[in-house]
């Protein structure tokens, strides 16, 4: 529908009525990100929230939470778009007359793409010399994050040598009326920016949109390719040029004439404050660490501006949709991009870096391997922590089919990969130390060479409580607790009554661990690190190859060095439970359950 800013899309989304009001008083401290994560677990509607404490500035949250709500705010013509993009080499080169007409159409979008400057726009309607974030209604969504934060941050920098914009999504905590931490990941684009004029002893000019068309929230968090600018994706999804506008007082950046608010400054070279902790998307709290420092200048605003936020933590979260949706969206661009990659999924469930699954073409023995290290050095994906690949196109959502074909696939002693001493995503913690740890590949290719056992009737060794099978040829165990016998996956491997499955997993809770599919990929995937978990019961050295001789074992129990699991704080549960009635005083909204979040 390409709606030109928030507030359109909400009107939209009210008059369709997947909008409900708050008009009792809230608090942005917690109590609004436990309305929130209730909602959404329960797959309930947009939330407005109009009356939040200490700030006049109403807060919405929930935005895209629901197949319905994304496809309302960004429709088919993106993806018909990308799809014809995929295909242009082939169909348009050389052109034909009679190819050309029948993508008229799509090609007169095309010409629709880019940027449109203007002398004013709502933007700036509004503007605080002497900024004051205080004023902000910025969410505190868990008892022990360090601050409030900004949940939905459009960062927009640019590099320093050629003027190529950046825009993503990166961490904004609060520390003052004037400043912010900014938490520039490795590998990520706005970082690789700062890093260039820090080098140089430079600040860095820095802009925050809060707000703005739907299609500006997408393009910040969309796994784009280095170089590949994200004010055009932007204007793709919109479905006609971003109106952009110079900055009133000098500042280098243009300005979104959309959005609801800007925050213009500078990040000076080598200043450094403690960030965090924070309650991430993987489930459990990101620590507490030193990053850069956003001293913010002017703070634009439209005058009516509503404060649009977010709140993650254990999957399904409203991030989940977005993310599904750019996979989606994206990828007829895998082939282009990535010979060789047929098909490509990573799992919310796991916080995407986690775990991804590709169809690989296999044209000659171990061509596979190359799409698959093609992956793991390609933009976002090089942040991926296992990558399962098989040579059979299927439905990589199905992932315990996916799974199965692996597992009866498998030559263990070949085709597991484990690559030690690499960096890992900042955000997940499985690892020895922050940004470290490894990586692993494993092979599911040709014919069947196994017969899985779908149940199990064997005996359980010491330390065992139980054993569940999860699909066969997968068998969940229920162990001790790491600290008791940390050395007990390599022990279980031992195991005879083990021998005919050819993959263990040693968890903390086999029933929860099991019960869905969803817990089955946060609790595994967010939990082990490949070279410090996967065991198997021998390994031999060939070639400078370890094959491993199964079952593997991998242990996904809680290790003392991994941080909290988020739950909600209990006196702020029971606050919510009390007022729902005043949230929704005529009903008709499902309170979820926050702490279970569909897993």
């Amino acid at each position: 529908m390409g709606f030109a800013n928030l507030q359109d899309y909400l009107r939209e989304v009210d008059r369709r009525g997947l909008l409900r009001r708050v008009r009792a008083p809230v608090d942005p401290y917690l109590e609004i990100a436990e309305i929130h994560r209730r909602v959404i677990a329960a797959g309930g509607p947009v939330l407005l929230f109009e009356n939040v404490q200490g700030s006049s500035f109403p807060v919405v949250t929930n935005l895209f939470g629901s197949q319905e709500r994304i496809d309302l705010a960004f429709g088919e013509d993106p993806k018909r778009f990308v799809e014809f993009a995929a295909r242009a080499p082939e169909e348009l080169l050389p052109p034909k007359a009679r190819v050309l007409w029948k993508h008229r159409g799509l090609l007169k979008k095309g010409l629709h793409i880019g940027l449109k400057r203007r002398s004013a726009g709502a933007v700036t309607q509004s503007v605080q010399d002497s900024p004051r974030l205080s004023q902000l209604p910025l969410l505190t969504s868990w008892i022990e994050d360090g601050g409030p934060f900004v949940t939905l941050p459009l960062v927009y920098t640019e590099d320093p040598d050629s003027g190529q914009h950046n825009l993503g999504m990166y961490r904004i905590q609060q520390h003052s009326d004037s400043t912010t931490g900014i938490h520039w990941q490795i590998g990520k684009g706005g970082g690789f920016h700062y890093h260039k004029a820090e080098e140089r002893g430079e600040p860095l000019p820095l802009t925050l949109f809060i707000g703005g068309p739907p299609a500006l929230i997408l393009a910040a968090i969309a796994p784009l390719p280095e170089n590949v600018p994200e004010l055009m994706l932007a204007s793709l999804l919109q479905g006609k040029r971003l109106t952009v506008t110079d900055s009133p007082h000098g500042h280098p950046h243009p300005l979104v004439a959309e959005a609801e608010f800007a925050l213009q400054g500078h990040v000076p070279p080598h200043e450094r404050l403690p960030e965090g902790p924070f309650g991430d998307h993987y489930g459990y709290y990101s620590l507490r660490h030193d990053y850069p420092v956003f001293h913010v200048d002017k703070v634009y605003h439209r005058k009516e501006a509503i404060y649009p936020a977010t709140v993650v933590g254990k999957p399904r979260q409203e991030d989940f949709y977005i993310g599904d949706y750019l996979q989606d969206l994206l990828s007829p661009l895998f082939p282009l991009v990535m010979p060789g990659v047929v098909d490509l999924w990573s799992y919310g469930e796991t916080g995407y870096h986690a775990l991804s699954a590709a169809v690989l073409r296999e044209r000659y023995g171990r061509e596979a391997m190359a799409s698959a290290f093609r992956i793991l050095g390609e933009g976002q994906l090089s942040l991926t922590k296992f990558l399962l690949a098989l040579d059979r196109p299927m439905d990589l959502n199905n992932f315990p089919a996916v799974l199965t074909y692996i597992l009866e696939r498998a030559d263990f002693s070949r085709d597991l990969y484990v690559f030690s001493n690499l960096s890992m995503d900042t955000l997940d913690y499985s690892g020895p130390e922050v940004n470290k740890g490894s990586k692993g590949i494993l092979l599911g290719l040709g014919e069947k060479r196994r017969e899985l056992p779908g149940s199990f009737s064997g005996s359980l060794p010491r330390g065992v409580r139980r054993a569940e099978t999860y699909i066969p040829g997968c068998l969940v165990l229920e162990g001790q607790p790491y600290d008791v016998e940390p050395g007990q996956a390599q022990r279980l491997t031992e195991w005879d009554d083990f021998s005919d499955f050819p993959l263990l997993i040693v968890v903390d809770d086999s029933r929860k661990t099991v019960a869905t599919h969803p817990r089955f990929l946060w609790t595994v995937f967010t939990r082990f690190e490949p070279a410090g978990d996967i065991c198997s019961r021998k390994v031999s050295v060939q070639r400078h190859h370890l094959g491993y001789t199964p079952p593997i074992c991998i242990d996904a129990r809680i290790k003392p060095h991994y941080p909290e699991e988020l739950f909600c704080d209990p006196d702020t549960a029971k606050t919510v439970s009390q007022r729902w009635g005043e949230y929704f005083p005529e009903g008709g909204v499902e309170m979820g359950d926050s702490d279970v979040a569909n897993l």
